[in-house]
């Protein structure tokens, strides 16, 4: 399901952790999400993604995961109707989760955690709501949305459930672009001069470690670089460290 909505352009500083594990399947995702989502109290959890690239009219969120067991499209539409436009406007320019309160009885409990959350317009949807914000670049940004009757978590456990929340993201984007990542595996010495590389070291330092020439380093930073599919080699080390390769 993709609901077209639009976003200002501005970036801030992205969230980065530690290498995701080796490759997760969707049900590892959705037993993570649904841990999350008890520790909050919450009774619904979905995955929402940017697409679109370029000028941010293009921009859009879509789910890409959720547990609603019915009236998916319903519930989707709901939420991007109610909140899209505000969660890809913050999107941009805070990463301070977001909350909301639903209509009725369905209130987000005051817990103290002001200083740590944006509030969204009230009584929009039927459940209230907790929305994590997760940039990675240019790919893999988008949020994990908790829906409930009743959420009150303490600061504490909003910033613990935040970068759980990234690391989900994270790993999600670490197995697709597994998926797509050229079928020749890196070599040990790739690895091993990339690995360096990530470190700081400079092409000299690695040869002399491996002891190699500095000819012989660049080409197998080359090497790794085209089999990674990257347009550099920092690419190359940010996209090793997605898959897995180095630490």
């Amino acid at each position: 399901m993709d609901l077209p909505l639009s976003a200002p352009a501005a970036m801030e500083t992205e969230i980065r952790l530690a290498r995701p594990p080796k490759a997760a399947r969707v049900s590892d995702f959705v037993a993570r999400l649904q841990v999350m989502q008890t520790i909050l109290g919450a009774q619904h959890f979905a995955v929402l993604r940017v697409s679109g690239h370029g000028l941010p009219s293009s921009r859009r969120l879509t789910l890409s995961l959720h547990n609603w067991a019915h009236d998916v499209d319903g519930n989707g539409r709901a939420l991007l109707g109610a909140y899209g436009a505000d969660l890809l406007a913050h999107l941009e320019s805070s990463m301070l989760p977001l909350i909301w309160e639903g209509a009725g009885d369905n209130q987000f409990a005051e817990s103290g955690a002001e200083p740590f959350t944006t509030r969204l317009t009230p009584h929009l949807l039927p459940s209230s709501g907790m929305a994590f914000p997760v940039r990675l670049g240019a790919h893999g940004n988008g949020y994990v949305v908790f829906t409930g009757t009743f959420i009150a978590p303490s600061s504490d456990l909003i910033i613990d459930m935040h970068m759980k929340s990234c690391q989900v993201l994270i790993d999600m984007l670490a197995g697709e672009e597994k998926k797509l990542a050229p079928s020749e595996s890196l070599s040990e010495r790739e690895i091993a001069c990339l690995q360096m590389a990530g470190d700081g070291c400079i092409s000299e330092a690695i040869a002399e470690n491996m002891g190699l020439s500095v000819h012989t380093v660049n080409a197998y930073l080359g090497t790794a670089t085209t089999k990674l599919d990257a347009v550099n080699r920092i690419q190359a080390i940010a996209k090793a460290i997605r898959l897995g390769y180095i630490t």
